[in-house]
């Protein structure tokens, strides 16, 4: 009886030694997505946050990766990033130099982003200066931001790119939800390394409702979604609800209320979680 005892008691306890941890199970099945935040200033982009930190932990419970959200850009460092797959930026952009270098040297290094609407702005006349040329002029390739739509609306969206594996389950286009659109001063189209994967179809237009006539675009070309293929990265012009302004500032609409627009998110962080160094962990290599 005893030596029955014994035995169960070692293999019981060489079950719990080789039994991997959840967050063992959870890396090798899936990947892990790091956002960060600021959620500060435009209740639209506060708004879109909250959401943002709902949606994406429900979807990754049905989806085969991991999510977590901070507002510690501190975190923006080699050591955590080492842990990292895909990095998100939800509504805006490191503005230390150290996190700045470790962000680059990520994508660089084989990392994978995700930007929202505000994570591209800059522009000399705010707070969020034009003061990291590799990251506007270069990664993103839009450099500063020169104009946009008002009041948010929802646009049509034309597939550019039907090979790239964040569009291939996309019609040939399809309704956005409400955003407020920007442009840009870079020229997206004739950069060789930027590759437009959604725009705004024509028949958009008129898009905007103003007040000012400059916030109603009547025609013209807008890229807002696209990838620079130096990286792996999206940049993604949507994450600007539209809200009660000037009276109870409420959201007034919701920007994962779109299955379609929502499939194309989940395919572009597959897509982005898919990459070398989310196959290295997978594999078992360092």
């Amino acid at each position: 009886m005893r030596r029955r005892r014994f035995l169960l008691l070692v293999l019981f306890a060489a079950s719990v030694v080789a039994a991997p941890s959840a967050d063992a199970r959870g890396r090798r099945n899936g990947f892990r997505v790091l956002a960060f935040y600021t959620a500060k200033e435009d209740p639209a982009h506060i708004s879109f946050v909250h959401e943002a930190n709902r949606w994406f932990p429900r979807a990754a419970r049905t989806n085969g990766f991991t999510y977590e959200a901070t507002n510690d850009w501190s975190r923006l460092n080699a050591r955590e990033l080492a842990g990292v797959d895909v990095v998100l930026f939800l509504d805006t952009r490191p503005e230390g130099s150290a996190e700045r270098a470790a962000f680059e040297a990520y994508m660089r290094g084989g990392g994978a982003w995700m930007g929202f609407h505000f994570a591209a702005f800059a522009l000399n006349d705010s707070a969020v200066k034009p003061d990291w040329p590799w990251y506007h002029d270069q990664f993103i390739g839009a450099g500063e931001y020169r104009s946009n739509t008002w009041r948010p609306t929802s646009a049509v969206l034309r597939v550019e790119r039907r090979d790239h594996p964040a569009t291939q389950r996309l019609p040939a286009t399809f309704r956005s939800q409400p955003n407020e659109w920007y442009r840009w001063m870079g020229d997206l189209r004739h950069n060789p390394k930027i590759q437009v994967l959604l725009s705004i179809d024509p028949s958009s237009f008129p898009l905007g409702t103003g007040p000012k006539p400059e916030e109603i675009w009547h025609d013209g070309d807008y890229p807002v979604v696209w990838t620079n293929t130096d990286y792996r990265m999206l940049y993604v012009n949507m994450g600007h609800d539209d809200m009660d302004y000037g009276g109870t500032n409420a959201s007034l609409s919701s920007t994962f209320g779109s299955p379609t627009q929502n499939r194309f998110l989940l395919d572009a962080l597959r897509w982005l979680g898919s990459g070398p160094r989310s196959a290295a962990r997978t594999s078992g290599a360092r």
